[in-house]
């Protein structure tokens, strides 16, 4: 057994303090990318033709067209701050479909789906993803940690 010295407990909190962190990101990382899938999947509630009644109900989320929404679905970089790491989930702006004259981009016409249409039906597809973060979150936060060493040095 190694001896306890302030030295050695430095270096032993050192490195947990370091897997902690590593393993904090790549939890957050698995949270985010599943909450993108999720809100991809639930942009995707059947298809039909531009100009044609859609089949998606209200409530439930928007059907295909293009496939332009579903695409711009995405999250940031994982960055670090003073207390963490962070990164957002949303809709890239600046996409717009292959479709109409002055086409609404993808962003603002995700922010009416579920929001509200000028009809007020709403069709929901990242807010419920969202929901689902926190269960996410504690699968891939306890996979992240799982893994993680914490009596030996794994640092890159």
């Amino acid at each position: 057994m190694p001896e306890l010295n302030a030295a050695s407990l430095q270096a032993a909190l050192s490195r947990i303090r370091s897997q902690g962190i590593k393993a904090c990101r790549t939890g957050l990382i698995g949270a985010a990318d599943a909450v993108v899938k999720q809100a991809r999947t639930n942009a995707t509630n059947g298809s039909h033709a531009w100009g044609t009644p859609t089949p998606a109900r209200p409530g439930a989320g928007p059907a295909v067209i293009s496939g332009t929404l579903k695409n711009s679905i995405t999250r940031e970089a994982v960055v670090r701050n003073p207390v963490g790491w962070t990164t957002k989930v949303g809709l890239q702006p600046g996409r717009t479909p292959p479709y109409g004259n002055h086409p609404t981009e993808s962003s603002k016409y995700g922010l009416y789906l579920e929001t509200g249409l000028r009809n007020g039906a709403t069709y929901p597809f990242l807010g419920p993803a969202a929901k689902m973060a926190g269960i996410q979150a504690n699968v891939t936060f306890s996979q992240a940690f799982a893994v993680t060493s914490w009596t030996t040095d794994t640092t890159d």
